[in-house]
């Protein structure tokens, strides 16, 4: 598979504009190292919009959907920054998608990234994932490297933001990425998206297009 490992943490929100210098500044000197340094944690990616909200998006490849739940995690939340906890107090239509990694196809990553959010069908989720796994080939359409199909676990997928007790609505939603070299071949590929999805009974919650700020993985890591 071309994403590494099996599960992934999808977090994406807004800042205001002036907060964003130090948001910014925290993500890169500080956040992604410390989210990347943790055991079981393989690479993170940061992406800003290039037509596509909220914002800002970032992806963290961990080794095991398990990762995600484990005691080295659950203690990083709990041990928050000073830096860490003013900036997370400033996010805005956050969204947190702790998935399983189901599906992915192609061969490595693409400075243009798509992002389809969709709402699976109550009992249509085995029909679904079969349309979607369908349609996950970039071989054919020049400009796309690889596609890769997220399943969010309703339990784990809270926003940092979201008051104790508060289920948010896309607990259960699903991601397809698309890694693309070009912003026209990955919206014309999200695109095609609605009609299976569609078909369903399920919902494209919504689409959009991203672009590559950096990545880091595990073995760039200082000592």
């Amino acid at each position: 598979m071309p994403l590494a490992g099996q599960g992934m943490l999808l977090t994406s929100m807004d800042v205001d504009p002036a907060d964003e210098a130090d948001f910014n500044r925290w993500y890169d000197r500080e956040h992604i190292a410390e989210r990347v340094a943790i055991d079981g944690f393989l690479e993170a990616r940061r992406y800003v919009a290039h037509d596509a909200s909220p914002k800002y998006l970032g992806l963290y490849s961990t080794r095991t959907f398990e990762v995600l739940s484990s005691p080295a995690y659950r203690t990083a939340l709990a041990n928050q920054t000073e830096w860490s906890n003013r900036n997370i107090a400033r996010f805005r239509n956050m969204i947190r998608g702790v998935a399983r990694i189901t599906a992915s196809r192609g061969q490595g990553r693409g400075a243009v990234l798509g992002l389809v959010r969709i709402r699976p069908a109550p009992g249509g989720e085995a029909a679904l994932r079969a349309a979607i796994v369908g349609q996950l080939d970039p071989l054919p359409c020049d400009g796309l490297i690889s596609m890769h199909l997220l399943e969010n676990d309703p339990t784990l997928s809270k926003p940092l933001t979201d008051p104790p007790g508060v289920t948010s609505p896309g607990a259960a939603d699903w991601f397809v990425l698309i890694d693309g070299t070009g912003v026209d071949a990955v919206q014309t590929t999200a695109g095609r998206f609605d009609r299976s999805v569609a078909e369903n009974g399920s919902t494209v919650v919504a689409a959009g297009v991203y672009k590559l700020l950096w990545d880091l993985s595990k073995s760039e890591l200082g000592s």
